[in-house]
């Protein structure tokens, strides 16, 4: 008898220990590091796994769907790489999610120099479904930066209209190589093996002292897809 009132007491405390580790953090308890080639990545507001699509290894990125606000940091984070200029590279492909909303773009990119908590970085992203819209302003904000948390897309879009996003040939469903080339307070990011860059940041808004982690970056409504991940780090 008392054996299993002791049971049942641990049972439940159990049981609460996991409600509450959902309730706060429900991805907490699967954010298991998943490998990228020679890179460690941890999950951070995504749920992250390995998987063989269109004939590469790949890790697949799906962002919280409890996370509304969109420009935040859903990323996986490369846990082994410190970075503050140089050169990332990697091969990106995106689909729309089932429930995807109707303003979903296929946002897919890169966050850089993140900091230790996750809340100051710098990003450029593309919307694939943009590249070949018939409506030409769509077309016009295929590319994007942003920087985290003070200048988001609609702040920067609204302040200063044009300069921090651009167009590119791109699709959904296809594998895209992003490339962004970063020195002091310069971004530059070229697509598919283009010599000229398809967005120029001359004025990155975290300054050229900032430095950290980089992390593969999805928003609402992707399906996204990372392989062939480099790094070139310079001083």
């Amino acid at each position: 008898m008392l054996y299993n009132q002791v049971k049942n007491k641990i049972m439940e405390k159990l049981i609460t220990m996991l409600a509450v580790t959902l309730l706060f953090n429900p991805l907490g308890l699967f954010a298991q590091p998943v490998k990228l080639g020679q890179y460690t990545l941890t999950a951070n507001k995504v749920s992250v796994s390995k998987v063989k699509i269109m004939g590469k290894d790949a890790v697949r990125v799906v962002k919280d769907s409890s996370i509304k606000a969109v420009d935040e940091p859903t990323f996986a984070r490369l846990s082994n790489v410190y970075f503050k200029n140089g050169t990332i590279e990697v091969k990106v492909l995106s689909r729309l999610l089932s429930d995807a909303p109707e303003f979903a773009r296929g946002f897919i990119g890169l966050a850089f120099r993140i900091n230790d908590s996750n809340t100051r970085y710098e990003s450029i992203y593309i919307r694939p479904t943009n590249g070949r819209a018939d409506d030409q302003v769509r077309r016009n904000h295929s590319i994007q930066y942003y920087a985290s948390p003070d200048y988001k897309y609609d702040r920067l879009r609204k302040e200063s209209p044009e300069r921090y996003e651009s167009y590119a040939d791109m699709a959904l469903n296809q594998w895209i190589t992003i490339r962004i080339e970063v020195k002091n307070e310069r971004a530059q990011l070229f697509l598919n093996g283009s010599k000229q860059p398809a967005l120029v940041v001359n004025d990155l808004k975290l300054g050229p002292d900032a430095k950290g982690a980089i992390g593969l970056w999805v928003d609402v409504g992707t399906e996204g897809f990372f392989s062939d991940l480099k790094v070139l780090k310079q001083e």
